[in-house]
């Protein structure tokens, strides 16, 4: 991010968005214009800084050490950019991002500034978009759970959330015979389910029925209602 360059331009963006990220700078510190000039503006400060005290008192080993933590800084940083913008085109027009709590916010960029694959970033963002649109949608035992899955986990557990319906308020996945082509078609088989069941994401059994308490109901399939 060269320049000090900001991912993100405010003026082109809806109102919801534009608090969110208002939010997230609240709670972590200015990271986008126009917070981006204050943020350069002391970093090029603590830089000169930097460049003093290695003039005179600093060892080849603390000038490494320090060089290594401004690059650290900087991929990280990157990365909490990335992820906001990620989540962007997610928020809905009547999310309340202001509502989430500033402590969500602080520890949900703590789990993921060291995510830079792109797959896991977007992943990341949706949740974020998530908690805009619905705080407290997301407890922090989940986000904590995320960040100790490894990328093919998370991609497992996308390709099982396809097979997720909403019946009545209730959101429930099925899967029925492990050998059928649709399901091994999408990566899903009995060691892929409970190994998902090991690391604590899901409930793996032999399933349950559901009653409805009505003749009729309403169910949906990613928005679409029958």
């Amino acid at each position: 991010m060269g320049g000090g360059t900001s991912l993100i331009n405010l003026g082109e963006l809806s109102k919801p968005a534009t608090v969110l990220i208002e939010k997230i700078s609240e709670a972590i510190g200015g990271i986008f214009s126009p917070y981006q000039i204050t943020r350069t503006a002391q970093a090029e400060a603590k830089a000169d800084l930097i460049r003093t005290k290695s003039q005179i008192e600093l060892t080849d080993l603390q000038r490494r050490a320090m060089q290594r933590f401004v690059e650290e800084e900087g991929h990280k940083q990157e990365n909490i950019e990335n992820i906001t913008q990620q989540a962007l085109p997610y928020i809905n027009d009547d999310s309340k991002p202001e509502r989430i709590d500033n402590d969500w916010i602080t520890n949900f960029f703590d789990k993921c500034r060291i995510t830079s694959d792109k797959e896991m970033q977007l992943l990341w963002g949706k949740i974020l978009a998530g908690e805009a649109n619905q705080p407290g949608a997301f407890p922090k035992r989940s986000v904590e759970l995320l960040s100790t899955m490894e990328k093919s986990e998370a991609n497992l557990l996308k390709q099982l959330g396809s097979f997720t319906w909403q019946i009545e308020s209730y959101p429930l996945t099925l899967v029925y015979d492990f050998e059928h082509p649709i399901y091994k078609q999408n990566g899903l088989n009995f060691f892929n389910l409970t190994q998902l069941d090991a690391i604590g994401i899901i409930s793996f059994d032999k399933g349950f029925r559901f009653e409805a308490g009505t003749p009729t109901m309403e169910i949906s399939y990613f928005g679409k209602k029958f």
